[in-house]
């Protein structure tokens, strides 16, 4: 909490000060771990998400000032203490992959180049919000259903529903 939260907000504070004479924009980093849960990572999921919520509440307070305050979360970047953490071994990587929708882990460019999206004239209407960069991991669950058995059902639903419409057309 204190690197994360209190650090973000000290680093904030202290750039506020140049940034609302001349505007500009904060880039805070959090994580996707706070999304859902992830296991022996409370402290760094409570912190995460003080992050993100500083990110709106800055953008709030400070936008009339001319700073916009967005945020960053990235999601399994290769080569990163997280994922050495999260994903220890080689075999772990082949299961982390197939939960990134992708299909390949994020790289620290990938990061980089949200920031630097954010901080453009691209974004110069975007404040308070946070960008997942995370290959789409963060909404990816293990099928109940086999993705083939729910597009067979999906389309046997939509042929009756489909026939059934024609039918009270016809009347």
């Amino acid at each position: 909490m204190d690197i994360d939260a209190v650090g973000t907000f000290n680093c904030s504070r202290a750039a506020f000060r140049t940034l609302c004479s001349q505007g500009g924009v904060i880039v805070n980093i959090s994580a996707t771990l706070h999304y859902g849960a992830t296991w022996y990572q409370t402290h760094a999921c409570a912190a995460k998400a003080a992050v993100d919520a500083l990110t709106r509440s800055l953008a709030l307070e400070w936008g009339s000032f001319g700073v916009r305050v967005c945020g960053v979360a990235p999601g399994p970047i290769a080569g990163t203490a997280g994922m050495a953490k999260l994903a220890p071994g080689e075999g772990k990587m082949a299961e982390v992959l197939r939960e990134i929708p992708l299909g390949r882990m994020g790289a620290k460019r990938d990061i980089a180049n949200a920031v630097v999206f954010l901080v453009s004239d691209a974004a110069s209407f975007v404040t308070g919000e946070t960008l997942v960069v995370d290959g789409g991991a963060w909404i990816y669950r293990a099928p109940v259903v086999p993705r083939d058995m729910v597009s067979a059902a999906a389309r046997k639903v939509e042929g009756a529903s489909r026939a059934v419409g024609l039918a009270k057309a016809k009347l």
